[in-house]
């Protein structure tokens, strides 16, 4: 067995014979922001059934679009009064992309979990006492939202787990500057897999885009379009089933962890020559735990060795406490640092600081 490589092809994941990948023609973009291509109707989002795993926890809830639609109102730019993207849009607009793009497919509806709502009134109640408040004067929104969705006909199986191409964003009104005019808005969007054994993300770096600017939902269209073509299905199932295949023992296992705790007082430049590691101490600590208690990726018993898939899905498990606004980087750090220890198991010297 060889070290992961990143121009290798996966070679089963080819168009020809996996039915399930589906081969995107380029778009041209024009300068108007319309896609010169015939539009496709998708379907309404529809509610999801909430009968799976939450893919975040630490101190999100669910909600549905109807919610966000009927209760929830959209934040401002004070200074000229522009209407922000609200998280609903949002949620259509990349909705939107994932059925022009994959127009074959089966798309499920969204998953949305919301965090730190912002609570107001309307004009008409500011002098009422909180405890006369009706319902009706009360006005909300979350400055912190996060949804995905699948596309369960393009799958894949690794160790004995389904993982289904995956699609979503986060929206943070908190990296916005409401108190001034109208200008470019932030979002985050990914495209990769979810594993259903634990609803654990798997992000890549092609895939991932931590901060799309943009004026309008046409602008965002056109750029998630673009994220969804540019990502490489085949290279990123190419690494993560490698994983499998490679095995660290119990004590590079405790190195890692114990490395990961002096990672955060090492002198800066050391630390600029490292992989980073964006992982908090209580993370870590969950990660030390799971070795052990977790119900699908433990090490066994008699064993002192713990397959990197393992150790992947344990740092993702990991990273569920993480709030909204710091989740997807956090999953894509997760997948680094699982590509960096998997070289450094082969004796790449760039890595070797976190077993060695």
């Amino acid at each position: 067995m060889q070290p992961v490589r990143a121009n290798l092809i996966y070679p089963n994941r080819n168009k020809v014979d996996n039915p399930y990948i589906q081969t995107v023609e380029p778009i041209e973009i024009i300068n108007t922001g319309i896609i010169s291509t015939n539009p496709v109707e998708a379907e309404p989002i529809s509610t999801r059934e909430g009968n799976k795993l939450p893919f975040i926890e630490a101190n999100t809830k669910e909600v549905t679009m109807q919610y966000l639609k009927e209760e929830c109102i959209t934040p401002v730019f004070s200074k000229d009064n522009e209407v922000t993207i609200s998280h609903s849009s949002f949620i259509e607009t990349v909705w939107e992309a994932a059925n022009k793009v994959f127009s074959n497919e089966r798309i499920e509806e969204p998953a949305i979990r919301v965090s730190h709502v912002i609570k107001g009134r309307i004009p008409e109640a500011i002098h009422k006492p909180v405890n006369q408040l009706l319902e009706s004067d009360k006005t909300i929104y979350f400055e912190r939202m996060m949804f995905c969705f699948e596309i369960p006909t393009i799958y894949e199986d690794i160790a004995g787990n389904r993982l289904n191409l995956t699609i979503g964003g986060v929206r943070a009104y908190n990296h916005e500057n409401l108190y001034s005019k109208k200008g470019a808005e932030k979002f985050k969007v990914f495209i990769g897999f979810k594993n259903l054994v634990c609803c654990n993300m798997c992000v890549s770096t092609d895939g991932y885009r931590s901060e799309l600017k943009v004026m309008s939902t046409a602008e965002l269209l056109n750029a998630v379009m673009r994220l969804f073509q540019e990502y490489n299905i085949a290279q990123h199932l190419y690494y993560m089933s490698a994983y499998k295949d490679t095995y660290m023992r119990e004590s590079q296992f405790a190195q890692f962890l114990g490395r990961c705790r002096l990672y955060q007082f090492l002198p800066v430049n050391q630390k600029k020559k490292l992989l980073q590691m964006l992982m908090t101490d209580t993370q870590i600590g969950l990660v030390a735990k799971a070795y052990y208690n977790d119900d699908n990726f433990s090490t066994l018993l008699d064993s002192r060795e713990i397959s990197m898939w393992n150790v992947y899905n344990l740092l993702t498990g990991a990273n569920k406490s993480s709030y909204i606004d710091n989740f997807l980087d956090r999953s894509l750090n997760a997948t680094q640092l699982a590509e960096g220890l998997n070289k450094a198991l082969y004796g790449e010297s760039e890595y070797s600081w976190f077993i060695n």
